[in-house]
């Protein structure tokens, strides 16, 4: 181990790698720290920039234009998918886009940066869009377009360590490498690049170790939570990906307009969406879009766990006035038993 105090060899029979991530970068452009920047740059900014273009809008992407947006801030975002956050429900992108837009958040989506140049008063970008080529001013870039995994420097070529597309392969339900007693978690494995599954990756990982049986996680119900105004939070299968597997679906989607303690706290944009699958009448997916929505994804996580049906949903009282009561009333529209719209 090389560090300020010099050399040090360390000896141990077990061995975990969770050496994180950093930004991506786009080809051709360098991060700067300073017209150029990193997600981490962005949080420390000594003013807030007049304007700011915002390459990717993925959850980091997202979060800062809500941010220096509601700092004053111009906000123009370039995303080459045709919608905010991707990975989310497509209903949950439409509405984060309306409200983005209703805020007057410049959104050019389905488009990429050719070229951006710096100078001292700021960046300018060659963007190309549907419509052709525009050119986007700013005082500041910042590029948000994912991480790599920081496998290098680690000795891992030297020991055989099997990798693939920048990650370190492990076996899933033990972390172990192909090599005896080295592990691996985190976002060197590879996504969900999510802190709180990095975390639960550790302590399966150490119990293993240790000699304890741990399930493994089921990466198919990890929740995502993207922390703008509304927030964005979600849970196993979105309604696409439940169509693609061929399941027949009954969905039910309640707006917090008609949600009294939305309406108590003036906070009412979005809702909740629950995918069951009809045929079972399991829960399969929940997408929420509003305040206090990364708070409200716990219950839906534990119904995933469970194997939660609609009718165990409806059967657990939800207190009122509570923004909760949306989870309810969601599976209540699914079935045709909702008693608030």
């Amino acid at each position: 181990v090389l560090s300020e105090g010099g050399k040090r060899t360390i000896q141990a029979d077990h061995i975990i790698l969770a050496t994180g991530a950093r930004p991506r970068q786009l080809p051709g452009i360098e991060f700067d720290g300073e017209r150029v920047l990193t997600s981490k740059e962005a949080m420390v900014l000594p003013e807030v920039p007049k304007s700011m273009l915002i390459v990717g809008a993925g959850a980091i992407g997202v979060e800062f234009a809500y941010m220096y947006h509601a700092f004053g801030a111009q906000v123009t975002i370039v995303e080459m998918l045709d919608r905010l956050l991707p990975v989310e429900d497509h209903e949950v992108s439409q509405e984060l886009g309306r409200v983005f837009k209703k805020r007057k958040m410049n959104l050019m989506l389905s488009s990429k940066v050719k070229s951006l140049q710096k100078s001292s008063q700021g960046i300018t970008a060659v963007i190309e869009t549907p419509k052709g080529e525009q050119t986007v001013e700013a005082e500041v870039a910042l590029v948000a377009i994912g991480v790599q995994g920081n496998i290098e420097d680690l000795g891992l070529e030297s020991l055989g360590v099997e990798t693939e597309r920048g990650h370190i392969k492990v076996d899933k339900s033990t972390y172990q490498t192909n090599v005896p007693g080295l592990y691996a978690i985190g976002d060197v494995i590879g996504p969900p690049w999510l802190a709180h599954v990095a975390s639960h990756e550790g302590v399966v990982c150490v119990s293993r170790i240790a000699g304890h049986e741990h399930p493994p996680i089921d990466y198919g119900k990890v929740p995502g939570c993207t922390y703008c105004q509304p927030q964005v939070a979600s849970i196993g299968l979105t309604e696409k990906a439940a169509r693609d597997q061929g399941l027949d679906l009954k969905i039910g989607k309640f707006p917090f307009r008609v949600n009294g303690k939305s309406l108590a706290i003036g906070e009412t944009e979005g809702f909740v969406k629950l995918i069951f699958d009809a045929k079972y009448g399991g829960l399969v997916g929940a997408h929420i879009i509003g305040s206090e929505a990364t708070e409200m994804i716990a219950e839906l996580g534990l119904g995933l766990s469970l194997e939660a049906t609609y009718q165990e949903i409806l059967d657990t009282m939800h207190a009122h006035p509570t923004l909760a009561e949306a989870v309810a009333d969601a599976t209540g529209l699914a079935y045709d038993q909702c008693l608030s719209l």
